[in-house]
């Protein structure tokens, strides 16, 4: 198959074969053909005809598609054969494709394995020729055929200089071995700008390569090492020094050193970092302010192992990020140190620049014997740990999520100042699965809701008591207020007992909401006994919801045909276009899914929606 996908000799020598049968015959037909006029278009429309071909191949079952038509393309005529074949070889997924393009007689394939039967001919390394100065991109960690020990070794001695791709400028190498990883080096060369490792280990032997790697490639503006074991490596750090041009750098799993950080924070065209902080707090520098630093940065992405770490980070550099994800791991000083970190953060950020922000609090890694908390208690963090963010007026995303041992205490007061704040907020999620019972009033919730109009999903605890046990109004709460953007809420794990009363108002304040999450499995171990029947009414209250919609739709439609409001008479639609109910049984939602007469529980069985959820207790499982 990738022969035939990739080989243009294959298919010549079959044409010969063809012909030699052909006699008489076929020679008066080639002497009488004429090239249809399409193929005398000019090479810049050829040149976008071809790229459509192959920027269509977005799939492996596409990809083999495209290959096959970029492969008659370049068989059509000798006109179409360079820039079809320069797109057909542009994108390497392994080297399986050009050893194929060999004479059968110099390979064999046993399962998922490639071997060489013989030595390497001139005539052989020919053929190669033909097509390894197409390629400009090769990924070894997409294809599943291995290349065996005879095929390295050839590849290792070939009859011109190295490298063996003289063109290539991005490499994706994936390695399971010390020895894998040191045969990268067949392929470097000064022309590689995109470089990303994928070492199984990282010792003294790939720390060597990698390092003169950097040397032989010094036009390297793009490189991500990823899955780097040791926790105390800093096997790239060394290489990074000597990249000038760096505009995105993705460490992951991997640390760097202070050293690389202060060389990285001076490069004019740096736009992406990642990567994890020493163990060790970086040295104060008070003349910060003073120096440039992290100028281009537009993405910034963090892990730790303690606020600690951060806040030094921050009290070094001043940085003005659009995008900030901060990853640290869980710690008995992590819910106090929050706030002080998050106002460094504000005092050491261009406050006008930040749009996106992500904060994760993580349970410690794997082999760390530390005990954190003991599992029967719970650290609550109140909301006003983010008040020093106010500061970020242009923020447009704000995500938080905590280990399951956390949860938030939000308050009606810090969430009308975050409204305020944040004017143009599209995504608020803190603690999506959260399962704090501290909810705000539905009045704080409306109040966000109108100051941030441009929200489209949404995290929040409402507490629902006082919609719950009052009858649904004639009347549109707050006025007729409904916000038009929002199509996702996570309200956490809140406990109701009439699911048409809820459904009515957040239906009208929310017409367009698609998506209503709650006491969702992420919730975590500490599962309420009643997680089911509350976990029901909430189904309820989304189908009824949906039925809320449908209806406004048909009377809305019917005041289209009919005139709006001609006769004076509205019937069950107010003039919101909102279902009004004018009376409710006793049971409340008693024949809502077969809930029959479950309603009738009197409300300190169930508690409503008023008190602290039973897996809460302050006085005996919270740190403050």
């Amino acid at each position: 198959m990738m022969k035939a996908e990739f080989s243009v000799e294959s298919v010549k020598h079959q044409r010969k074969a063809q012909k030699s049968h052909s006699g008489q015959r076929g020679r008066d037909v080639s002497t009488s053909f004429k090239l249809p006029a399409f193929t005398r278009i000019s090479p810049e429309l050829q040149c976008k005809i071809f790229q459509l071909v192959h920027d269509t191949s977005d799939n492996p079952e596409a990809r083999r598609f495209g290959n096959k038509t970029l492969l008659a393309l370049a068989l059509t005529c000798k006109s179409f054969t360079e820039p079809a074949l320069k797109l057909l070889w542009q994108d390497l997924p392994g080297l399986a494709p050009l050893i194929k393009c060999l004479p059968r007689s110099l390979w064999k394939q046993v399962e998922q394995k490639l071997e060489f039967r013989r030595l390497m001919t001139l005539d052989d390394w020919s053929i190669f020729c033909k097509y390894h100065h197409y390629v400009r991109s090769l990924r070894t960690d997409v294809y599943p055929i291995q290349v065996g020990a005879k095929i390295w070794r050839a590849f290792g001695c070939p009859p011109f200089p190295l490298p063996l791709l003289p063109n290539l400028t991005s490499l994706t190498w994936s390695s399971d071995s010390s020895e894998t990883f040191l045969r990268m080096r067949l392929f470097v060369s000064p022309k590689i700008t995109t470089l990303d490792v994928i070492p199984d280990t990282f010792g003294p032997s790939e720390h060597s390569v990698l390092s003169c790697i950097a040397k032989l490639c010094p036009s390297v503006s793009h490189f991500c090492c990823q899955r780097i074991p040791s926790p105390k490596s800093e096997g790239s750090s060394t290489a990074l020094q000597c990249w000038p041009h760096l505009t995105s750098v993705q460490v992951t799993d991997s640390i760097l050193s202070e050293v690389a950080i202060l060389h990285l924070s001076k490069l004019p065209s740096l736009q992406v970092l990642q990567f994890k902080l020493p163990p060790t707090p970086m040295s104060v520098d008070t003349q910060k302010l003073q120096q440039p630093v992290f100028c281009a940065l537009q993405e910034l992405v963090i892990e730790c192992s303690s606020m600690v770490l951060l806040d030094a980070f921050f009290k070094r550099f001043f940085v003005a990020p659009k995008l900030l994800p901060l990853e640290i791991s869980a710690g008995v000083d992590t819910a106090r140190a929050l706030p002080a970190s998050t106002s460094r953060l504000s005092n050491g950020y261009a406050q006008g620049s930040l749009e996106h922000m992500e904060l994760y609090i993580i349970d410690q890694p794997d082999g760390c014997t530390t005990p954190i908390r003991t599992a029967d208690r719970i650290t609550s963090i109140r909301i006003a740990a983010f008040r020093p963010l106010f500061a970020f007026r242009n923020l447009r995303r704000l995500d938080f999520s905590a280990c399951d041992n956390y949860v938030l205490r939000w308050d009606d007061a810090v969430l009308l100042q975050m409204a305020k704040a944040w004017p143009l907020l599209e995504v608020l999620h803190l603690n999506q699965y959260d399962h704090s019972s501290r909810g705000v009033t539905p009045s704080a919730f409306i109040f966000l809701l109108q100051h941030c109009p441009g929200l489209v999903s949404l995290t929040v605890i409402v507490n629902w008591s006082t919609i719950d046990r009052c009858a649904v109004s004639l009347d549109a709460p707050y006025r007729g207020f409904a916000h038009k953007t929002i199509s996702e809420v996570f309200f956490g794990s809140p406990r109701i007992r009439h699911p048409r009363r809820i459904a009515a108002f957040i239906s009208a304040v929310m017409p367009s909401l698609e998506s209503i999450v709650t006491w969702h499995p992420k919730f975590g171990s500490r599962k309420h006994p009643d997680s089911e029947k509350y976990s029901t009414r909430w189904k309820c209250v989304q189908d009824l919801i949906k039925i809320f919609s449908a209806v406004r739709e048909q009377g809305r439609r019917m005041a289209l045909n009919a005139g709006e409001g001609a006769d004076g008479n509205e019937g069950l639609y107010n003039h919101y276009g909102i279902a009004q109910f004018t009376h409710e049984p006793e049971n409340g939602d008693a024949a809502i899914d077969g809930d029959n007469g479950e309603d009738r529980e009197v409300a300190e069985e169930d508690g409503g929606s008023e008190g602290e959820s039973e897996y809460m207790s302050d006085e005996s499982s919270e740190e403050e």
